[in-house]
Formats: C-alpha cells, structure tokens, sequence
C-alpha cells in the first residue's frame, strides 16, 4: 500500500479499480462511443491510447498524466457525468488542464447524484507505481491510498 497527496479539483471519498494510462488521455475519443452511441459499458474508444482501448472506464479510478486533444474535453466530462457514465474519479500525476477541471467542476455543481472526485498533482511516482486492477480509495482530505 502506498499514499500519495495531490491537490483537491473536485471532493469526494470513493473507492474504485483502478484503470491506468500513461499517455495523454484524449477526453472526447475516448468517450464518443459511450456518449453517442450509448455504449453502456463505456470503454475506451481512443484508438491512440494503447493502455486504455477497449477498457470500460464507467465506475473506475481513471489514472492518467493529463488530458489531452480537443477543447470540447470539459463539456465531454460533463456530459459523461450527467448521463452517469462517468469514471468514479480521475487522477492527474500532472495539473489538471483548464478545460478538464471546468468539466469536472461544472458536473460537480451542477450535477446532482454524481459524485467524482478528481485530483491532480500526483506526480510522476504516483502513475509510474499505480498498476490496471490495483483498488484505489480517496479519503477526505484527498489522499490516494493505492493497494495491490
């Protein structure tokens, strides 16, 4: 088990499997699917993103360095929230991007229901320890506690 302390984008405790990317994830490739053609199992549609492709990401803690591609990322986050099929959190080993953070934000308060917390500020030890399949808990205070 290890700890790690990031800064709070969005609060919430949560615990989740995580799913790990260690390339820019590309918000609206990887949601399309899921969003427009109501892929319920929401995997991943970003063929450029070898780690996550074909993974479900609904109901998973979401590792990744930052975000990346399109300025529609923030409404993607949105939508994903308010339709419910949304990662249980997301986790940044770097800043979290503006529009990332706007998605995430505005599902936060606009969104009833849904709880997602994100963090950022991990660093590089973070997604370079966090492995698919480890159990992922956020306390409180925004800890990250990964467990085998």
């Amino acid at each position: 088990m290890k700890k790690f302390k990031g800064r709070i984008v969005t609060p919430g405790t949560v615990s989740a499997e995580a799913v790990v990317s260690t390339e820019g994830f590309n918000t609206l490739a990887s949601f399309q699917m899921a969003l427009q053609f109501g892929d319920k199992q929401v995997k991943c549609g970003d063929q450029n993103n070898a780690d996550l492709y074909g993974k479900p990401l609904i109901n998973k803690a979401l590792c990744l360095p930052q975000t990346i591609g399109s300025t529609t990322g923030g409404l993607v986050l949105y939508c994903a929230c308010a339709m419910k099929k949304n990662p249980a959190c997301m986790l940044f080993a770097n800043h979290i991007d503006s529009l990332a953070a706007a998605g995430a934000v505005l599902a936060d308060v606009w969104v009833e229901d849904i709880t997602m917390p994100v963090i950022d500020c991990l660093g590089d030890e973070f997604i370079n320890y966090v492995k698919d399949g480890m159990k992922i808990t956020i306390e409180e205070d925004g800890t990250v506690v990964v467990e085998d």
